[in-house]
C-alpha cells in the first residue's frame, strides 16, 4: 500500500517560517484527521484490490469509518502520558470532530441525506470505549485490539464477502495502518511514539 501522508508543514514565499511556527490545535487536528482518512481509505482500497467485495456504498464508507476509529484510538494510545491530559483530550476531540465531518460529508454524498452524525458519534464512543480495554504496548496494538477491528469490519461486510475479512484485517490491514500512523504522531503532532 502506497499512500502519501502529510507529515511536513508547507513552506512558501508567504510562509517563510514554515514548520518553525507554532501550530494551532485546529491545524494539528486537521492534519492528523486528513492522514487518518487517507490511511483508512488506502486500506479499504487494498482490500478491494485483494478481491474483497463491497456491493453497497454503505459497506465501503462503514469500513473506512471503522479503520478511522481504529487509527484515532492508536494515536490516543501513542500520545497518552506524553502530552498533558488537557492537551491530549482537546487534540483527540479535535481529530474526532474532523473525522465526524468527513464521514458525514462522504455518507451524504454516497447515500443521500440522513442523520449520519449521531450514528457515527455513537459508533465512535462505543468503539473507543471497547478499544480502551484492549492491549497496546511499544510494538503497537495487541491481538485483542486487532481482532476487535477485524470483527467490526467482518460485521459490516456480513452481507457480502466477509469469509476472510477478519484474517485480512488482523494480519495485514491493522498492522500496516498502525505502523504508518507513527510518522503522523511523530512529525505532525510532535510526539515521539514509544
Amino acid at each position: 500500500m502506497a499512500v502519501r501522508l502529510r507529515t511536513r508543514w508547507h513552506r512558501s514565499e508567504r510562509n517563510r517560517q514554515g514548520s518553525a511556527r507554532p501550530k494551532t490545535l485546529d491545524s494539528l487536528s486537521s492534519a492528523a484527521a486528513i492522514n487518518i482518512w487517507k490511511l483508512a481509505k488506502d486500506s479499504f482500497l487494498h482490500m478491494e484490490k485483494e478481491g474483497f467485495s463491497f456491493p453497497e456504498d454503505r459497506q465501503a464508507i462503514d469500513v473506512i469509518a471503522e479503520f478511522s476509529v481504529y487509527l484515532l484510538h492508536i494515536i490516543d494510545r501513542m500520545i497518552y502520558r506524553k502530552l498533558p491530559e488537557e492537551e491530549r483530550g482537546a487534540l483527540i476531540n479535535g481529530i474526532a470532530t474532523q473525522l465526524v465531518e468527513t464521514i458525514v460529508a462522504n455518507k451524504t454524498d454516497l447515500l443521500g441525506p440522513g442523520d449520519y452524525r449521531g450514528d457515527f458519534i455513537e459508533c465512535l464512543n462505543d468503539r473507543l470505549g471497547n478499544y480502551a480495554e484492549c492491549s497496546f504496548d511499544e510494538a503497537g496494538p495487541g491481538y485483542d485490539f486487532k481482532r476487535y477491528l477485524g470483527q467490526k469490519v467482518a460485521e459490516v461486510m456480513s452481507a457480502g464477502d466477509d469469509r476472510w475479512a477478519l484474517e485480512q484485517v488482523m494480519d495485514i490491514e491493522a498492522p500496516e495502518m498502525a505502523e504508518k500512523i507513527r510518522p503522523v504522531v511523530r512529525d505532525v503532532l510532535g510526539v515521539k511514539p514509544s
